[in-house]
């Protein structure tokens, strides 16, 4: 029996949720697979009933399991300090991120065809499509590095953080990266800013030598500068983009905005080993949240991650990702990627259009 903790969270984390169980429970018909779903509530949902966003029998269940499939949460940026919403997103997310030691975001970035008259990129760009794949470290780096903080006073006040990557830390996600390239176009372009920062010249030095032992692998370092003009430039010279916590969380970010929208966009957080937490990039949107008019999209896609890189079920996770693409190409649309002359569908109708092409 496959086990997957499910958190819905807030805002439209619940929505989309459902419209992912609904392609697993199609999964299992058509593949003759057993899931058992086991609930749990994280963020504001948690808070309510334990005052806690992210309590302790929400990570029980997530350790009785083989992955998380992670709805949203998070809320407007004006309660953060008075309301239910206060630390969500540090305390949830992080919180599991921190917990199960998950060092490897996997974020594709894909701009299909049919959804080309929605991205921010040129038209004779968009028109071509792109598809690549960011992988990023995720808990080291500047974000968790130390000493970092606040001193002085009037003038003289200064804040500082520390960047601070281990060799050991650098060869794992490395690996990640250029075991990634193998299953695609077998292209690595590793980002860094090696000609001003020490860690990252040390970032350099230790990929180039993992490098050396993907010979089948074109490899190509990237100061990170020139990184983000080439993907607006030519995204489709990329294949998969290796960074470290900063550089990535930025242009993985920039890789979802001109797929022309964040409903497309999921991602995978993988601890050593197959254990993992899947999740939309998009956020909770609590200004569309109960209105049915969420795209579910990227947490579908997140669910077909989740089958492939926890439960190592290739064909499933492909059955999802076509279905997808069929659904667009017979030009059904949430109202965030919708064009005159196109077919208008709510969250559910996009999740039981995609289910019945499984």
């Amino acid at each position: 029996m496959h086990e997957i903790a499910v958190l819905p969270g807030d805002g439209i984390g619940h929505e989309i949720m459902e419209e992912a169980i609904k392609v697993i429970n199609t999964v299992e018909k058509r593949f003759n697979i057993a899931f058992k779903l086991n609930h749990a509530l994280v963020g504001g949902a948690a808070w309510d009933k334990y005052r806690k966003h992210l309590p302790e029998e929400t990570l029980d269940i997530c350790e009785k399991s083989n992955a998380i499939l992670f709805g949203a949460v998070g809320g407007p940026v004006k309660e953060q300090t008075s309301s239910k919403w206060c630390g969500t997103e540090v305390n949830a997310l992080l919180g599991l991120r921190k917990h199960f030691g998950l060092y490897a975001n996997l974020r594709p970035a894909k701009l299909y065809p049919a959804l080309a008259f929605a991205s921010s990129l040129r038209d004779d760009i968009a028109k071509e499509g792109f598809d690549l794949l960011v992988v990023r470290e995720l808990t080291g780096g500047i974000y968790f590095g130390k000493p970092k903080g606040r001193m002085g006073k009037g003038e003289d006040e200064y804040a500082f953080d520390t960047m601070i990557y281990k060799r050991g830390e650098i060869k794992r996600i490395a690996q990640v990266a250029f075991k990634a390239a193998r299953n695609r176009r077998r292209k690595v372009t590793s980002i860094d800013k090696a000609n001003v920062l020490t860690t990252m010249v040390l970032w350099r030095e230790v990929v180039d030598d993992i490098a050396k032992e993907y010979p089948d692998i074109e490899y190509e370092p990237m100061y990170v500068d020139n990184a983000a003009m080439q993907l607006t430039r030519n995204p489709k010279k990329f294949d998969v983009i290796l960074c470290g916590n900063l550089f990535g969380d930025i242009l993985s970010d920039e890789a979802a905005a001109i797929t022309g929208s964040l409903g497309m966009s999921p991602s995978a957080s993988l601890s050593e080993g197959n254990f993992g937490m899947y999740e939309p990039s998009g956020g909770s949107a609590q200004d569309i949240a109960g209105k049915g008019i969420a795209n579910p999209i990227a947490q579908i896609l997140s669910t077909a991650m989740m089958l492939r890189y926890s439960f190592d079920m290739n064909e499933e996770a492909n059955s999802i990702e076509n279905a997808v693409d069929k659904v667009l190409i017979d030009g059904y649309r949430t109202p965030d990627i919708i064009q005159k002359r196109m077919k208008k569908v709510n969250t559910k109708e996009m999740g039981t259009l995609i289910a019945g092409n499984i």
